[in-house]
């Protein structure tokens, strides 16, 4: 098994690469919405994280996980699909659900799109229950499955 690449976070320098994947990898087939001005405004925000997992030759995955008082939000996750089944996005994933769980916040949300059922089984195999749909969410044509992550025990849902 190869071994994994390190995890940090990431710099401006990345952001081409990190909205290059998402137009490729999540925005498929809907027009690109993270573009690099957008992923560059994300990285100087204060309250959001970009974890990048790679090394020189490029980026293997990235998550982006904006922090807030009671809740964190998963806005994107991806993984190269030649590096994908190996554990990577899991790793990502909790890399980014440590701050969250350090600062207390309660739970984790997140949407994916209804018709990617195996992102929805990644999540529901990484702790985290469907909430509910919301029809059209991405650009009025894709379904979305939301779904969310109980990080503090006893909080419950927030999403009553």
């Amino acid at each position: 098994m190869t071994a994994l690449p390190p995890i940090r976070l990431a710099s401006i320098q990345d952001a081409v690469m990190i909205a290059e994947m998402s137009r490729d990898h999540i925005e498929h087939g809907l027009g690109w919405s993270w573009t690099p001005t957008r992923v560059r405004a994300a990285l100087r925000d204060r309250a959001t994280n970009i974890a990048v997992a790679g090394a020189a030759r490029g980026i293997d995955g990235f998550g982006i996980m904006h922090y807030g008082d009671d809740t964190a939000h998963l806005s994107l996750l991806a993984v190269r699909p030649d590096r994908r089944h190996r554990g990577l996005g899991g790793q990502l994933l909790e890399w980014l659900e440590k701050p969250a769980l350090v600062a207390g916040i309660a739970c984790v949300r997140l949407e994916a799109r209804a018709d990617n059922p195996a992102a929805v089984g990644f999540y529901r195999r990484h702790g985290y229950r469907e909430t509910g749909r919301v029809g059209g969410y991405y650009r009025g044509t894709v379904d979305a499955v939301r779904l969310e992550k109980v990080l503090v025990a006893g909080s419950g849902s927030l999403a009553r």
